[in-house]
């Protein structure tokens, strides 16, 4: 064998190493017409990409072919996204798709992206910053068309789930050259007020064309500086749009953000109803709870009453009252039977009942009782006092 002899194996794989060493060939857009495109049963999708000049196989995987936006079919011009690298078992090169779009889209969709990464590098969708919906909003600011469908939806939305929300129509085209200057001043007419609660941005589904305003960076920076949270919903679910990662919540539908908007009143009145069951059950607890506390309280209480005491007490007093007047009573008897007693004893003491009786009482002038004969001497003028009354006398002798 030669000694410069290589094998296929080798040179194949120092040029998969060429080529995937070659950054240009590992982030590379490619323009072309799709040929001979192809399904297999796996899913993956074959075909060749093709000019005037040249063609190069091509593949897109499985999990990216369910993703596309379009149905790839020959002869259609499209604007391709991947990386060249060596297919080994066949010595053949290709191109391996992660992204494509009809050309055209191609265009706008690079131009999404160098706008995504340069908004995102600016913080405009930072997580920290997005705000929360209230809860119970007041007056909701709708920016989208007059005349839409997507109007109609969420005001429907709006209407079934929370009929207390007042609506502000800020009214502008989104779509068109025109669309994104009025989508900024529909938004700066809503800033301007200060009863605005949530902005709603909304149009229904279309083509990256027919969303393309929504994509507008002066667009993006309005709703970066935006008072209040806004809810982006820009097309169908599938649709991404710049203003989606700026606003504080994005819906997949118009109508999903009107219900992000506002509460459900059917679940809210469920809600209000399960918590006053529970609050009454609450409270009916409590009540029990206090009252089993005021019967022991009550029972405690009653031990400690001085009333069975004041009772006692009571009773005893009536038992003292009675010995009293009991004794009251024998005392007055006694003292009367004493005093009948005394009376008699006085009566037979009383003077008028000895002069009754024939005694007479003798005084001198002087009124001095006379006692004795030592008293009085001859001459001595008198008064004698008998019972029916007193006369004079004189003393004759000594």
């Amino acid at each position: 064998m030669h000694p410069l002899t290589h094998s296929v194996t080798e040179v194949t794989t120092w040029i998969k190493e060429l080529l995937d060493r070659d950054r240009r060939l590992q982030d590379l857009w490619l323009e072309g017409e799709i040929s001979n495109w192809s399904r297999s049963r796996s899913g993956h999708c074959y075909f060749t990409i093709k000019d005037t000049g040249a063609s190069i196989r091509a593949i897109v995987w499985r999990t990216l072919a369910g993703r596309l936006s379009f149905r790839p079919e020959d002869g259609q011009a499209v604007v391709a996204h991947g990386h060249v690298s060596l297919y080994e078992p066949q010595g053949q090169y290709q191109f391996y798709v992660d992204s494509m779009e009809p050309r055209g889209r191609g265009v706008l969709y690079a131009q999404f992206e160098a706008l995504k990464a340069q908004l995102a590098e600016e913080g405009l969708f930072a997580v920290q910053r997005k705000r929360a919906v209230p809860p119970i909003p007041r007056r909701i600011g709708v920016v989208t068309s007059p005349t839409g469908a997507a109007l109609r939806d969420m005001l429907n939305v709006l209407e079934r789930r929370w009929p207390l929300a007042e609506v502000l129509l800020a009214p502008t085209l989104v779509q068109g050259e025109q669309a994104p200057a009025q989508i900024v001043s529909a938004l700066d007419l809503l800033y301007g007020r200060r009863d605005i609660d949530v902005i709603i941005v909304g149009r229904g589904g279309g083509s990256i064309e027919d969303l393309w305003a929504f994509n507008d960076e002066q667009v993006a920076r309005a709703l970066y500086r935006s008072p209040v949270p806004v809810i982006a919903g820009v097309g169908h679910e599938t649709d991404f749009t710049i203003a989606d990662f700026v606003a504080d919540v994005r819906a997949p539908t118009p109508s999903a953000a009107a219900e992000l908007a506002v509460p459900d009143q059917t679940e809210l009145r469920g809600r209000v109803s399960r918590h006053l069951g529970a609050l009454s059950e609450a409270a009916v607890t409590r009540i029990r709870v206090a009252q089993r506390a005021a019967d022991h309280m009550q029972r405690a209480l009653a031990r400690l009453s001085p009333q069975p005491r004041l009772a006692q007490y009571r009773q005893r007093v009536d038992g003292l009252q009675q010995q009293l007047d009991r004794a009251s009573l024998h005392r007055l008897v006694l003292l009367r039977e004493r005093a009948s007693g005394l009376a008699i004893r006085l009566t037979g003491l009383d003077p008028e009942a000895t002069l009754g009786r024939g005694y007479a009482i003798v005084r001198t002038a002087r009124g001095t009782v006379v006692r004795s004969t030592s008293q009085v001497a001859s001459g001595d003028p008198l008064t004698v006092r008998v019972a029916d009354g007193s006369f004079p006398a004189r003393v004759e002798r000594a």
